[in-house]
């Protein structure tokens, strides 16, 4: 029978911490997707999928905690196959991949950077979209957006950037 110091080691979860990065380009003709949900504005983001920024930046951040490579990797711009896929599609099979290993995201903090438009108003929507795609309660995701006082490609509305943290947890 194993000690008690061998059986609350056994119990103990490990941790792992990711942070990702996304900006995309805004462009007339497509509708703007974030945080898996649209909002309402005259442009959307460029890209291969629906351009989702915050998503895009989750799930650099989850395959970097789990050591999984990152978005390109695994859903690469030259797949046709892929194109117009929605991010929080994305998301999920992230989530099955990294479910396999073990991990469970513990928590979530993402920031969206744009100029406009305001966002803080559709924040709560993306919220509940993001805990469901990861399975898990909304009080583990935290979104909010920052402007940049007019300052850099997003304060001119060329486009939108993201950044996520997450922190991921194993029992061992």
């Amino acid at each position: 029978m194993p000690d008690q110091a061998q059986t609350n080691e056994a119990l103990t979860p490990i941790y792992r911490s990711g942070f990702g990065y996304d900006v995309h380009r805004l462009v007339e003709g497509r509708p703007l997707i974030l945080g898996g949900i649209e909002v309402p504005f005259e442009k959307g983001l460029e890209g291969h999928s629906d351009a989702d920024v915050l998503l895009h930046a989750l799930i650099d951040a989850v395959l970097g905690a789990a050591g999984l490579g990152d978005i390109g990797a695994h859903f690469p711009s030259s797949d046709a196959s892929i194109e117009g896929i929605s991010s929080l599609e994305m998301l999920r099979k992230v989530m099955d991949m990294v479910g396999a290993t073990g991990w469970r995201v513990e928590n979530v903090d993402g920031t969206i950077v744009a100029q406009r438009p305001r966002l803080s108003p559709h924040t709560p929507r993306m919220k509940t979209a993001i805990a469901e795609a990861l399975g898990v309660d909304e009080d583990r995701v935290n979104v909010k957006s920052k402007t940049t006082d007019g300052l850099g490609f997003a304060g001119r509305g060329e486009g939108m950037a993201a950044y996520c943290a997450v922190m991921l947890a194993k029992d061992t």
